[in-house]
């Protein structure tokens, strides 16, 4: 049997596209299931602006809220989560609709994501503390050695990048743009179409401090303070939702509600940049939408 069609539905936060997800499902049928990081977690219903319980009776959800803050979830993790849900559905002959923010969960899902083993902090260190005495160019010339490929791509500057590299072929014995070159993408090719929701930057910047606005009126505070009160390590991918600091910092007394709010809007803006910028790069060939119209 032919699996049935796969819809990718990207994009940047307060982009429309859980809107045009929805609209979609309800007339293709599909299932919908959640391709973004953030609102993988239970307890952020509000801050990641996770599909409303009248929304998710109007279509099938998958993965929503499955996770709780303290279980920290990679782009691993969820890609053994999401196969089960597409073999699934297409076992039953059902169409699927993945829709999120999140860009690397359409990479592994396009294109596959390397199983690089993790590299133990202290040859991280020891990169860094190699980079900082040579300099840049210098790094750079040694890394080629190992990495000719990676020391070409990775951009000037990119201190973070050019370690990692060298960390990986110093760990591993292996170039990491080999590692990478060696993956599977979870579609397979033609099983899948992919579109981008890009409003235009004022609209999108508009939409963000909105949706702000509506959080805070939505019971945002309350969900932060919950989430503060159980002393959960601040590195978790949970903790470092936008908003959750911001808010914390008011009600800690640090700050006013109101420099709060802006605070989230202005990093709210700077995730959505972020995102769009990622789109437009990583998936130019896709498909476009703004506003729920179909372009290019």
């Amino acid at each position: 049997m032919t699996a049935p069609q796969i819809q990718l539905i990207a994009g940047p936060t307060a982009s429309g596209k859980s809107r045009l997800a929805l609209e979609t499902a309800e007339r293709t049928g599909a299932v919908i299931i959640n391709a973004d990081s953030q609102q993988l977690y239970a307890d952020l219903r509000v801050l990641s602006a996770r599909p409303s319980e009248a929304e998710e009776a109007q279509a099938e959800h998958r993965l929503y809220g499955v996770a709780d803050a303290a279980d920290a979830w990679s782009v691993g993790r969820w890609s053994r989560a999401v196969l089960p849900v597409l073999d699934e559905l297409a076992a039953e002959g059902r169409p699927a609709l993945l829709v999120g923010g999140t860009g690397l969960y359409f990479t592994v899902l396009t294109k596959g994501l390397a199983d690089i083993p993790d590299v133990p902090p202290e040859v991280r260190k020891a990169a860094g503390e190699l980079y900082d005495r040579l300099g840049e160019a210098a790094f750079r010339a040694r890394l080629a050695e190992v990495d000719r490929a990676a020391a070409a791509r990775i951009e000037a500057g990119d201190r973070q990048r050019l370690t990692r590299a060298w960390a990986v072929a110093e760990h591993t014995g292996r170039a990491l743009s080999d590692w990478t070159a060696d993956t599977t993408p979870l579609l397979a090719p033609g099983s899948w179409t992919g579109t981008v929701v890009e409003p235009d930057r004022d609209t999108l910047y508009a939409n963000c401090d909105a949706r702000v606005a509506r959080m805070v009126e939505a019971g945002a505070l309350d969900e932060v303070r919950t989430l503060t009160a159980r002393g959960l390590d601040p590195a978790l991918p949970a903790m470092k939702a936008v908003g959750v600091r911001e808010f914390a910092a008011h009600l800690a007394g640090e700050t006013t509600l109101g420099a709060a709010v802006e605070a989230t809007r202005q990093a709210t803006r700077n995730y959505a940049k972020r995102q769009l910028t990622w789109f437009r790069n990583q998936t130019p060939d896709w498909a476009r939408a703004r506003d729920g119209t179909m372009t290019g």
